[in-house]
């Protein structure tokens, strides 16, 4: 699976420590917002841009995030052949998947 991703890491402290909050989408789908029914999906810049990078760097990031946001075709197809998140944890907004990781 070729092309790029987003990748944007934060690092969030509060009372419980210090936890990595990763937001990653594909490339292609940065700043757009899909509706489908009641739901709406945006992929805001301000939370998602980061790096722009391979899908391998973005996996690493994924391995070591308390909570993740995946947008997009490629990062969830990737996440799933290498059972990061469950094929059933994925949710589609007018066709675009998404999923989130929470580590507890």
């Amino acid at each position: 699976m070729m092309g790029r991703v987003y990748v944007n890491v934060m690092e969030v402290d509060d009372e419980a420590g210090s936890r990595r909050v990763v937001a990653v989408c594909d490339e292609e789908l940065l700043g757009k917002v899909f509706k489908e029914g009641r739901i709406t999906l945006v992929v805001n810049k301000e939370f998602f841009k980061g790096s722009l990078v391979d899908l391998d760097e973005a996996i690493e990031y994924l391995r070591y995030a308390y909570t993740a946001m995946l947008v997009g075709e490629r990062i969830i197809g990737e996440a799933l052949r290498l059972r990061l998140i469950h094929p059933d944890a994925v949710i589609r907004v007018s066709g675009v998947p998404f999923a989130q990781i929470v580590r507890i």
